[in-house]
């Protein structure tokens, strides 16, 4: 087992025993299915390695949270529905969550609340202030990660993309970069915008030069 697969079900764990005090057996079922998930061959960046990242990510800004286990739940439901030829990934993994929190008897303010944080990384409107944009910011962390990791990434979604021709993947990634660097900022909180959003925005600058070339 390695380092990383064991500081996920630490994370696990620590989350689904947070809301839920019952289901021992439904906890470990569970967490084998997600992981399962995050292992699906057609994915190449929204993987165990994103999940583990985001995880990374949030462990040590969890006093951010007002509700720090919903937000570790979300992060783990945010991709575990991913299918690169379809839409509503995002709606199918929120009911996924909110559906899987239901049966184990969570209460149902937490199994909505878990169902909206994963909604919020959607990405399509700026996240409300608190919960949500904490979890949208660990999402986008990506963005202001070292360059090399950067480069990876952007190498990773490409691989996903696969069967889009060049051109056409050229110009909507122009327009998903583009947009972001038209955000008046990219990060909500103030700890990302601190720490990530001069690298983010610069990772994104190189990118959309090298999409023109």
């Amino acid at each position: 087992m390695t380092d990383a697969t064991t500081a996920l079900q630490r994370s696990w764990r620590r989350a689904w025993r947070a809301v839920v005090a019952e289901a021992p057996q439904q906890d470990e079922a569970l967490l084998q299915r997600l992981l399962a998930a995050y292992r699906e061959p057609q994915r190449r960046y929204h993987t165990l390695q994103h999940l583990a990242e985001c995880i990374a990510r949030f462990e040590p800004v969890q006093d951010l949270a007002a509700s720090p286990a919903e937000v570790e739940l979300a992060l783990w439901f945010h991709d575990a529905v991913y299918d690169v030829r379809g839409h509503g990934n995002e709606a199918r993994s929120a009911a996924w969550a909110r559906d899987e929190l239901r049966a184990a008897r969570a209460p149902a303010a937490v199994a909505a609340r878990v169902h909206d944080l994963v909604m919020a990384t959607r990405h399509d409107a700026l996240p409300r202030p608190g919960d949500a944009m904490l979890v949208v910011d660990i999402d986008l962390s990506i963005l202001g990660a070292s360059p090399g990791r950067f480069d990876e990434y952007e190498a990773q979604i490409r691989a996903e993309y696969a069967w889009v021709d060049e051109a056409t993947f050229r110009g909507k990634r122009r327009s998903i970069l583009t947009a972001f660097l038209a955000r008046p900022t990219i990060f909500g909180t103030p700890h990302f915008r601190a720490a990530l959003e001069a690298a983010a925005r610069a990772n994104l600058q190189r990118s959309l030069d090298h999409l023109e070339d």
